[in-house]
């Protein structure tokens, strides 16, 4: 279909929201007017342009409320730790590993890529972030350092290839009607380029922030790290260090049962997808809630009836107040997705707002096999900003299909947009992606986050393109 007055409408808030995020201001306010105006226009009503708004942040906070869910779960089991001085003692054994903050980093880099590779970022983030990202602050690695290295490793590495899952190079290889292992083959060796130089540079850029391990402003920071308030619960055990040593070995065993499980059950139970993405991450949030139950009773008896409900209700307030301007940002970026538009505008068959402009493009790309390559990536990084990374898939696929030469062809190209779209949205440098849950868990700006991710991830996107080019 033709471009109308709403596509053009969404392309120009759309670029006020990202000239907004260059200038480090919030966007809060330019996507909540956006979407109203846009509906406004779309429907000719004024009353659906104000219906929208809300419909727009519902299904926004529909979408996102399992991140925010297993956000609050996991920091309530550590307000339980923490009661029983646990959280202390369980990341005691890693200190010795994690010797100071430089080393920190590439081990964080690491574990997160290993056990990203298996069963998506989604539930590994809450396993890392509970057992690792305290050890590390200890070490001297800043919260926000690790975040990064986080990000760049599961968001970026692991789920752009998605090498043993293989949703991605599924989903693009369908639409360019080409086969899924070369597709998934290059996607592997392009990440790996992408992440090599994103960690590279991550660490170059940020190294001097590294601490000692004996600085003082470490302990302040891992008071800060994952919390709320002092606990108010009292404790009613005579043996509080029986119990702390007892969960602070439990805990770290539960974990790493998941872990073990889901890698078997991926590996040797014929591939099953039950526990990949949400549904390992539902899994994690259920063994952190038994956890929490048990901990609470062990440190509070008949108390813990009152005591649970306090760290559940503190999980989500941190939660909610960390992550909350995520939602009606995500629910603009929702409008320009023909999945969600329709929720939004309450129309049956809702409008592809964003995708339609990426469409409008394509006649106007080069045949060069360099530009056709940097095209695909710049497509492929503006469907991520929806904040899935996976929705533009097919599109980048069926592009790479049509601008296929001799020069390039078309598994290549379809690899490139892949790593254009989920190293975005899925994501390292856009807010309303699962990224808040790495910010959440760590305790940091998800704003801040994206503007230390930006510079080590383009950097790493634009010469693993031109190595595609020129290698591949």
């Amino acid at each position: 279909m033709g471009l109308t007055l709403p596509h053009l409408l969404y392309g120009l808030f759309t670029l006020a929201i990202i000239v907004t995020m260059i200038f480090r201001k919030g966007v809060v306010l330019p996507t909540l007017l956006g979407t109203f105006v846009i509906a406004w226009v779309y429907q000719g009503n004024l009353i659906d342009g104000f219906t929208a708004i809300f419909n727009a942040n519902l299904v926004a906070a529909q979408e996102l409320f399992s991140i925010f869910l297993i956000i609050t779960f996991m920091l309530a089991l550590l307000h339980s730790l923490r009661d029983l001085g646990a959280d202390v003692r369980m990341i005691q054994p890693l200190q010795k590993m994690m010797v100071n903050g430089h080393v920190s980093f590439f081990i964080l880099i690491i574990v997160t890529y290993i056990i990203s590779l298996f069963f998506w970022p989604t539930p590994a983030v809450p396993l890392i972030c509970a057992l690792l990202v305290p050890a590390a602050v200890r070490a001297g690695l800043p919260a926000m350092t690790a975040a990064v290295a986080i990000a760049i490793a599961g968001q970026g590495m692991a789920l752009s290839s998605d090498y043993i899952v293989q949703v991605a190079p599924s989903l693009s290889a369908a639409s360019a009607g080409i086969d899924v292992g070369s597709v998934a083959d290059k996607s592997l060796i392009l990440s790996l380029i992408a992440g090599g130089v994103a960690v590279s540079l991550a660490y170059l850029l940020y190294r001097k922030t590294i601490r000692s391990k004996n600085d003082p402003l470490n302990m302040v920071e891992l008071q800060e790290l994952q919390t709320a308030e002092g606990s108010k619960n009292k404790v009613q055990t005579e043996n509080l260090d029986v119990w702390s040593k007892v969960f602070s070995i439990a805990v770290p065993i539960s974990l790493l049962f998941v872990v073990i499980y889901m890698m078997y059950s991926k590996l040797f139970s014929g591939g099953s997808d039950e526990l990949v993405g949400g549904g390992g991450a539902a899994f994690v949030g259920g063994v952190a809630v038994i956890l929490l139950l048990l901990s609470t009773i062990a440190f509070g008896k008949y108390h813990a009836l009152d005591y649970v409900s306090n760290h559940i209700t503190d999980g989500f307030v941190f939660a909610f107040k960390a992550m909350g301007p995520v939602i009606p940002i995500a629910g603009f970026f929702f409008l320009g997705s023909p999945d969600f538009s329709g929720n939004i505008l309450g129309v049956e068959e809702g409008p592809a707002l964003l995708f339609d402009l990426v469409t409008s493009t394509q006649e106007f790309l080069p045949q060069s096999a360099l530009l056709a390559a940097l095209s695909v990536l710049i497509i492929g990084i503006i469907t991520g900003l929806d904040g899935s990374g996976f929705s533009g898939l097919p599109l980048t696929g069926a592009l790479a299909a049509s601008l296929e030469t001799t020069s390039i062809d078309a598994a290549t190209l379809a690899a490139i947009g892949q790593m254009g779209a989920i190293w975005t949205g899925g994501g390292t440098i856009v807010a309303w992606s699962s990224l808040i849950a790495i910010a959440g868990f760590c305790g940091v700006s998800v704003m801040e986050l994206v503007r230390k991710n930006f510079i080590p991830v383009f950097s790493g996107l634009i010469i693993a393109t031109i190595a595609a080019v020129f290698l591949l």
